[in-house]
């Protein structure tokens, strides 16, 4: 039995940072939105949680692992679904070369 409990071990120092996280306290809906949300009503609360995550002190936990893992949908580490997408398409780093350069 203790041959189990060290393997496991790894994973759950992984992920204990998740027992910090801000949004614990918050309405989880407040991070998803609903089915055909749109427009204003969207960006209000993409907003709302948003709020939430810069005040989070393991905000750069939780951004690592959504880049990392690819969680494509709400509002993780900072970012919108939207945000991340274009991090991950590298649109991001184009924009910033082209003003660069």
């Amino acid at each position: 039995m203790s041959e189990t409990s060290r393997a496991l071990r790894p994973t759950v120092e992984a992920w204990e940072w998740q027992l910090r996280g801000a949004c614990r306290e918050a309405d989880p809906e407040l991070f998803f939105h609903p089915e055909l949300e749109r427009g204003a009503a969207r960006q209000h609360r993409d907003a709302a949680a948003l709020a939430i995550c810069a005040e989070c002190p393991v905000l750069r936990q939780c951004r690592q692992h959504v880049l990392s893992h690819r969680e494509s949908y709400g509002v993780w580490g900072g970012l919108t679904e939207e945000q991340r997408e274009a991090v991950w398409s590298g649109r991001t780093e184009r924009r910033r070369l082209r003003r660069a350069g």
